[in-house]
């Protein structure tokens, strides 16, 4: 019914300008080309359009400085949704005639199909004798205005590109007629995205995966029967050790919204049967495009829901200590505007989120921007990151990954057959669209001490300045595989705990400007018994001092929750030194280490008949004392279980 009345008032419109055109002087002095364009007129009013449009060809054909023929064609062919020829009869007529502000609209539309070819300043000069025909319509001065400053960006942009050389990748990954959204693990050994053979309605979308070996991606398969079914399923983000998996999925039987995010675990090599994530994280609306952060406990993604910004945002949400999400937030004004705001990637350091919009300030479309989260958490202004990822024609999701090396995204391109298709391409990373932090991981598996066997334990990485926990997963039961990711700039402490079993913590530096490097480390913990000890890694001092200094605190706490969970244990704190210096020096220097220790345990409620010291000074060396890495490793405090 719409696009009768759509019709009907264009035909309309058409009479009306027929009209007021045999009252103007037309701008032919061919009458049989005038003929031809009134009998246009003839067949447009009985709907007849093809011989209407055969009529002003043979107007122009007769006169090709026919003006109003070329216009009145342009106007027909947009009717049809022909939108290339009416581009060149709009293109031929208004170049031939001088500024009239009566071609208002005509002077918009030709702007507008400007732009989608991208020829910016074509555009612009259209679009400017458009606001020059003083229109009364608001909103499309508006827009004609925020369009000739993006054609100004644009231009700009043009004249200075980032340098950037994107190579398509391999067809063992471009296999399929679509293929998008692509992420990695933090250690880049495998790689995730949604592929569909093409666009017919009977292909339907899934995830697939890719594993490298010998630095190729290998041919990618299904990533789970459990996961892919015949629904649509698409736009996955998976968590920086490959264990959480957080995917699109549309009109299932336990859906809430048009489209709703849904969450899978690995364990082993099997893929969980995935769950709705439920009213918590999704609404009614279309909620999709999901990028979870390195641990898998925080989660951007794109929604439709009311009480948002624009058409689309960005939203946030976080896991809680007890494994549910809170009620997601939207990120603002900073990152949201009226527009669309669209396919969230965090960076693995958690500093950077790169997503597309066609709200702020760009070339046109869907641009890719990035925006960094401050010491204060908040946004920074997002940046475009230029030409020529970003063009006229939208643009995809961007993967960073964790090193800032390489790059992955996706863009429509034509085959040799000339059939659309959408290719994903890598690219080594510009500076300028880097990650704020750069990042790498430590991975490893963990095993009971004594049996060797894999363990399911829970990894905790903190930031012992700030005595705050930046990451928690858990290593896998079946492998006791764990990876958690380091960022540069930060001291961090490691923690790995199971139920019936010391703790184990380990000590991470990257305050200093080394490069970051993957870190190998297999932990093995000790079953609680008598005898059982442990390195407390994360304990600091002075040289020479026994005062604990603030940052010691992280591991103070961890042991003193340790002691409250197994309430019947009791210890021996034990310091040990290096050595260098005296040994009557370094006995006493130890004891004080060990007894500064108890003494913040037990005024933090651990009762002094639990809790013992001793030092033991250089006489119980793990390493001999012939290099200072092995002297930094004799420098210890130890617990041991009584």
């Amino acid at each position: 019914m719409h696009k009768v009345l759509l019709i009907s008032f264009f035909i309309l419109s058409l009479l009306a300008t027929s009209a007021q055109a045999q009252h103007q002087k037309l701008s032919t002095a061919n009458s049989k080309a005038e003929k031809l364009y009134l009998k246009a007129d003839e067949y447009a009013r009985s709907r007849n359009f093809e011989r209407a449009l055969q009529s002003l060809a043979e107007a122009t054909e007769r006169d090709p400085g026919f003006v109003e023929a070329y216009i009145r064609a342009a106007n027909l062919h947009k009717l049809m949704g022909n939108k290339a020829a009416s581009f060149n009869n709009l293109q031929k007529g208004l170049g031939l005639a001088p500024f009239n502000p009566a071609y208002a609209n005509f002077y918009f539309d030709l702007a507008d199909l400007y732009f989608e070819q991208g020829n910016y300043e074509a555009a612009k000069q259209n679009f400017e004798s458009f606001l020059k025909s003083k229109p009364k319509s608001a909103k499309l001065v508006a827009w004609a205005r925020e369009q000739v400053k993006t054609a100004d960006y644009a231009i700009e942009a043009m004249k200075n590109p980032v340098p950037f050389e994107a190579e398509q990748m391999s067809g063992a990954v471009n296999k399929f007629g679509l293929q998008y959204f692509p992420y990695t693990t933090a250690d880049q050994r495998y790689f995730i995205y949604t592929a569909r053979a093409s666009t017919k309605p009977d292909h339907d979308e899934n995830i697939y995966i890719s594993e490298r070996s010998n630095g190729e991606w290998q041919t990618p398969v299904s990533i789970s029967s459990n996961i892919n079914t015949n629904a649509n399923e698409g736009a996955a983000t998976i968590s920086g050790d490959g264990k959480t998996l957080v995917f699109t999925s549309c009109s299932r039987p336990d859906g809430i919204g048009d489209c709703d995010l849904y969450i899978s675990f690995r364990t082993g090599n099997e893929w969980s049967k995935p769950k709705n994530m439920g009213t918590a994280v999704n609404s009614k609306a279309w909620d999709s495009q999901p990028s979870l952060s390195a641990d898998g406990r925080t989660l951007y993604f794109t929604s439709t829901r009311g009480g948002g910004i624009g058409k689309e945002d960005i939203w946030v949400t976080y896991q809680s200590e007890d494994g549910t999400w809170i009620k997601p937030v939207n990120l603002g004004n900073t990152i949201n505007t009226q527009g669309r705001d669209m396919a969230p990637s965090v960076h693995m350091s958690g500093s950077t989120l790169y997503f597309v919009s066609d709200g702020h300030l760009g070339m046109g479309g869907l641009d890719v921007f990035k925006t960094s989260l401050s010491p204060q958490k908040k946004w920074s202004e997002p940046q475009n990151l230029g030409y020529p990822l970003n063009t006229h024609a939208d643009e995809g999701s961007l993967f960073i990954t964790p090193d800032n090396q390489v790059g992955y995204y996706s863009r429509q391109v034509t085959t040799d057959a000339g059939a659309p298709t959408v290719q994903l391409f890598r690219f080594k990373v510009p500076a300028a669209w880097k990650s704020l932090e750069n990042s790498t991981y430590a991975q490893g598996r963990v095993f009971d001490a004594t049996t060797k066997k894999p363990l399911a334990a829970q990894v905790q990485l903190y930031d012992v300045k700030q005595d705050s926990l930046l990451q928690q997963v858990g290593s896998d039961k079946v492998s006791g595989e764990y990876t958690v990711v380091l960022t540069e700039g930060r001291q961090y402490a490691l923690y790995v705990a199971a139920p019936n079993y010391l703790m184990n913590s380990v000590s991470f530096d990257y305050t200093s400007s080394k490069s970051l490097t993957p870190v190998a480390l297999d932990v093995y913990l000790e079953p609680i018994k008598a005898g059982a000890a442990m390195v407390l890694n994360n304990l600091f001092f002075d040289t020479g001092k026994y005062a604990l200094e603030k940052k010691s605190e992280t591991e103070l706490s961890k042991l003193i929750k340790f002691m409250q969970l197994n309430s019947t244990m009791k210890i021996e704190i034990e310091g040990h030194t290096d050595d260098v210096g005296a040994d009557k020096d370094n006995q006493v220097l130890s004891e004080k280490r060990a007894k500064s220790v108890v003494d913040y345990i037990t005024s933090n409620g651990i009762g002094k008949e639990r809790i013992r010291y001793k030092g033991y000074g250089e006489t119980k060396p793990v390493k001999p004392n012939t290099s200072e890495e092995n002297r930094q490793r004799n420098r210890r405090i130890e617990m041991r279980v009584l």
